[in-house]
């Protein structure tokens, strides 16, 4: 099920990074008192009670600026509001209502998102109270008075924002067709191969960067099958600067892949995989997605009997850590291998709901432990006792052992190799967790 997303939004220096790091519990975002020192949209996974739900900070809105760099906090911002569930609008008892913050509102509101007004900085709630409620004037809705720096008022505030959060479940049940993210830079052929799998023109195509302005739900049906392919989208507008181009794009991958199945990660041929490439693919990564890299515009490349396999040991190194993932070359403006796709894709959810019995797993674990004993330190030996699957999507495995301090990350990567030499398991990451159990509970 995916998680509800949350932007925070507000002016500059009314404290939203000081909030976002709180909530997500480890420094994230830069916190400085100059205006505009949060210039990217910075994203964690935040839980509260039995909710989980993806954070967004944001760089502030100053809605009529001119300044370059605010006009491009401002584009953030908005893509955050679009692809939020939930709004929090942060505003400064310190400095009271502004002009810009009525302005922000007017923004909010049209968006038609619910919208938490939250009133920052109340140290003193008796002090400041007369001060908060300034903020009714704003017309959307009861201020909260919080302090981030604090921590006072942040549950009140949470409360409020997960009654907003919308019920997937009802609407997944429903819907059971595979969900497909296409991700990637902009202007690697996203919204292309859509439209070549489509066989029309639905999706805008330029060879301006960013020019598919919103996130769009495909559905494609494909041998009496029906997918529904997720276009990420670029920019809103040319940017005159590639490097903040490309940091656009990070935040409605989050969002789309957190809503998808398998995800499609684009790779341009001709330019190659780049370090861009391997932050956009970390997201998916991380979220334990089946991962398809797909490498576009191979008719553009001039080619050998070397020049694929170099291309995979070029791709396996910079994604090193994604070794799993399946590896695609197709062109979406002569169609070569597109319809391929769908096996592919097929497969990758196979192996990503694929279930192991326990008694096959525990055969398996202890083949390996024979052929390579648990690592020792100071006399004392790692004893892995059981193994069981717990979950599927991605297929996630609990082991029990004597000991969790001696169980290295490089002997976990051992058994997983294993079970994939076993099982494939191809193009699904798999998740490992190790619990301790003492001798006697055994």
């Amino acid at each position: 099920m995916s998680k509800p997303v949350v932007a925070i939004v507000g002016r500059p220096n009314v404290g939203k990074s000081t909030l976002f790091n709180v909530l997500a519990g480890e420094m994230i975002s830069i916190v400085k008192d100059t205006p505009g020192v949060t210039r990217d949209r910075i994203y964690a996974d935040v839980t509260w009670l039995d909710k989980e739900f993806t954070l967004i900070d944001t760089g502030g809105i100053e809605p009529e600026s001119k300044d370059v760099i605010l006009a491009q906090m401002r584009e953030q911002a908005q893509i955050a509001i679009d692809t939020a569930d939930v709004i929090v609008f942060i505003t400064d008892v310190r400095q009271g209502l502004v002009d810009a913050d009525s302005k922000v509102a007017d923004m909010l509101r049209r968006s038609g998102k619910p919208i938490v007004l939250t009133v920052n900085k109340v140290d003193n709630f008796d002090k400041f109270m007369p001060d908060v409620y300034e903020f009714y004037n704003l017309g959307i809705g009861d201020p909260i008075p919080i302090s981030a720096a604090s921590r006072l008022g942040l549950g009140d505030m949470l409360d409020v924002v997960a009654s907003y959060f919308p019920d997937h479940s009802a609407i997944e049940e429903e819907d059971e067709s595979p969900r497909i993210a296409i991700v990637g830079k902009p202007n690697v052929g996203k919204s292309s191969i859509i439209n070549k799998l489509l066989g029309e023109q639905r999706v805008i195509v330029s060879d301006v960067a960013g020019t598919t302005r919103d996130a769009i739900d495909t559905d494609i049906v494909h041998n009496g099958k029906e997918y529904v392919f997720i276009d990420t989208a670029g920019l809103r507008r040319k940017n005159k600067i590639k490097e903040e181009l490309e940091r656009y794009s990070i935040i409605r991958t989050v969002t789309a892949v957190e809503r998808a199945d398998v995800v499609l990660m684009v790779i341009d041929a001709v330019e190659g995989v780049t370090e861009q490439d391997a932050k956009i693919a970390g997201i998916a990564h991380e979220r334990g997605k089946g991962i398809i890299i797909v490498v576009n515009k191979w008719d553009a490349i001039e080619k050998n009997d070397k020049t694929m396999r170099e291309y995979d040991q070029e791709i396996r190194r910079v994604l090193s850590f994604m070794p799993y993932a399946e590896i695609m070359y197709v062109s979406a403006l002569t169609g070569q291998r597109l319809n391929k796709l769908y096996d592919i894709i097929d497969m990758v959810i196979e192996n990503q709901t694929l279930r192991v019995a326990t008694g096959v797993l525990n055969e398996i674990m202890a083949e390996a432990v024979a052929m390579q004993q648990p690592p020792s330190d100071k006399g004392k030996r790692l004893k892995l006792y059981y193994i069981t699957q717990v979950a599927v999507r991605p297929p996630s495995f609990v082991i029990f052992v004597n000991d969790k301090e001696l169980m290295h990350f490089s002997y976990t990567r051992y058994l997983e190799n294993k079970i994939r030499e076993a099982f494939g398991f191809r193009g699904t990451s798999l998740k490992f967790f190790v619990r301790e159990r003492k001798e006697k509970e055994r």
